[in-house]
């Protein structure tokens, strides 16, 4: 019953314009602070962005530009070698298994090196370069402890109403920020 009442809230709000993420910011911001930041700092995703960060450090806009270029080309296409790599990784694979662990709270996930750059992702995102939008350049830019709400948004391809909450992913042996990571979370399943 309970989420066919919020479902239907939130359905009411969404259409008479009024949602937006301060509806659910509080059980959202424990959301990032708790499971989320655990998730954040797994070995498994500190791993690979370290190793990520490691090659894309000298790439410059040009080259970052050439790659979601191309990322967004194989998303329409049948063949997807840069895609494949991504999805095939061992990082891809933890992260699918969390959102396959979540019983639908989580829609999607995916980690971004320092770069904004795809590190690994539960499903195939629309291109590869986050570092130009909100979701990253609010969290990794900003610190350790920076959480980035988004507006809730209506998912059409799975019918559900998410919001996208992202956090930095720190390097638990330093304290530093190297990347970040995007969860898209079921705002019925809260």
């Amino acid at each position: 019953m309970k989420n066919y009442v919020l479902t239907s809230a939130v359905a009411l709000l969404m259409m008479t314009g009024l949602a937006n993420a301060n509806q659910f910011e509080a059980e959202l911001s424990t959301l990032a602070k708790g499971q989320i930041a655990e998730i954040a700092i797994a070995p498994e995703v500190v791993s690979a962005v370290k190793a990520q960060n490691e090659t894309t450090a000298g790439y410059d806009q040009a080259k970052i530009d050439e790659l979601d270029k191309t990322w967004r080309a194989q998303a329409d296409a049948a063949d997807q070698p840069m895609i494949d790599a991504a999805l095939d990784s061992e990082v891809s694979g933890y992260l699918m298994d969390v959102q396959d662990g979540s019983d639908g709270l989580f829609t999607e996930i995916f980690v971004m090196d320092a770069k904004g750059l795809n590190v690994g992702q539960s499903d195939v995102t629309s291109d590869y370069w986050q570092g130009d939008e909100a979701k990253w350049q609010q969290t990794y830019s900003v610190g350790a402890d920076a959480v980035h709400i988004s507006e809730l948004e209506e998912d059409e391809s799975t019918q559900t109403v998410q919001s996208q909450v992202s956090v930095p992913v720190v390097d638990p042996d330093t304290g530093d920020v190297i990347g970040a990571v995007t969860f898209g979370v079921n705002v019925d399943k809260l």
